[in-house]
């Protein structure tokens, strides 16, 4: 079997939700192509910065860059990560963030907030990760309390044998005696 070719590269990159400290990065995927993760080459473009952020495993076609310096040029790269390999980079997308002081038009602050759908999914995906540990707690609960009962039933019947095994045959047994021990002598 040949391995397919790597995937393309993501279009239409943007910025959005720029700060003073952050931004949100978003592309597109060619519909068709298996893509399970993304990286992200971060640049300041005065030199003084350089990040690579890496993810796979994931079906987000956005993130969230953090901790970038106030009023400052940035260019970004996106690559997509395939099963055999990563895509070329994207074309460079240039932006700059605000000054402390700049403020967004309330109504845009936090429509689409990419950080608020991440966290919807991550707690969708720990209900489905709880829901599967609780149905093998559940399962094993059963396996034990079915294993204690065929262990009753084994005991119950191995002790049932071992009482007419050590009753002694009326022929065999020696008379009761009312005094219930041993003489003893003075």
């Amino acid at each position: 079997l040949a391995h397919p070719d790597r995937p393309p590269s993501p279009v239409n990159v943007t910025v959005t939700q720029l700060k003073a400290n952050s931004a949100t990065v978003s592309w597109d995927v060619p519909e068709g192509d298996v893509v399970i993760g993304y990286a992200i080459l971060q640049q300041r473009q005065d030199g003084q910065m350089q990040r690579f952020i890496r993810e796979v495993n994931t079906t987000n076609r956005a993130c969230v860059l953090w901790d970038l310096a106030e009023d400052a040029d940035y260019i970004i790269q996106v690559q997509s990560i395939g099963l055999y390999g990563e895509s070329q980079a994207s074309k460079r997308v240039h932006f700059r963030t605000l000054k402390e002081t700049d403020r967004l038009p309330s109504n845009s602050s936090n429509q689409g907030d990419i950080t608020m759908e991440g966290l919807d999914k991550d707690r969708q995906l720990q209900t489905g990760e709880i829901i599967i540990i609780v149905a093998v707690l559940l399962m094993w609960a059963a396996v034990i309390a079915l294993f204690c009962r065929q262990y009753d039933i084994i005991k119950d019947n191995d002790s049932n044998n071992n009482k007419e095994k050590a009753k002694p045959s009326s022929e065999h047994s020696t008379p009761e005696r009312p005094s219930g021990g041993l003489l003893r002598s003075k």
